[in-house]
């Protein structure tokens, strides 16, 4: 049983293959239509926990604990952990932008798209239309300010001493502005089905 949990890709594929099974045998009548819109909705969330639960964990855990950190164990984070991290990071972005794009902008039986009435502002659309835009800025805050920065710091790419340090403070306030912005986002999201405007 440890062999196979310590083996993530078989956790996963088997988490994958469950899924399978609850799906048929819950709603196997029901795989048509707006069926699919829920399950995108379903990619989104799942997405979304990866990208804003890496979020979380650079602000909350890694980002005030590395002062602390003696100096020969910072490489086992900025060499091995943070990499990593920033890869699912990133992908997790883009992976709840897509399926949140899919899901709010699909015709599905019963509902048409609504991503330009969203990103205008069209009632009843306000409500997940602040939550998109918020999400918009911080995907491309993530690739186009945090993850450049982060490259930087962690010696991914070449840069002297300045401009890594230039780079922990341009990286840090961009991570903190995305965990400013992420709790209106994520109020946005969930309310909107309940408290549209």
């Amino acid at each position: 049983m440890a062999k196979f949990f310590a083996n993530l890709k078989a956790v996963i594929a088997v988490s994958v293959v469950l899924l399978v099974i609850v799906m048929f045998v819950l709603h196997r009548d029901k795989m048509v239509g707006d069926y699919w819109r829920s399950f995108f909705l379903f990619l989104h969330v799942l997405g979304g926990i990866m990208w804003i639960g890496l979020l979380y964990y650079f602000n909350f855990v890694q980002t005030p604990i590395m002062p602390r950190v003696p100096a020969e164990l910072k490489p086992g984070v900025s060499k091995y952990i943070a990499p990593e991290a920033l890869f699912w990071f990133r992908w997790g972005a883009i992976w709840t932008l897509v399926t949140g794009l899919i899901v709010a902008g699909t015709p599905w039986p019963g509902r048409d798209p609504y991503v330009a009435e969203a990103l205008t502002f069209q009632p009843p659309y306000r409500v997940i239309g602040t939550g998109m835009w918020l999400a918009i800025i911080m995907a491309a805050n993530v690739w186009f300010v945090i993850w450049p920065n982060q490259k930087r710091v962690l010696g991914l790419v070449a840069a002297d001493d300045a401009s890594k340090a230039r780079s922990a403070t341009i990286g840090l306030i961009a991570s903190r502005t995305n965990t400013l912005l992420s709790i209106p986002m994520l109020y946005c999201m969930v309310t909107q089905a309940y408290l549209a405007v």
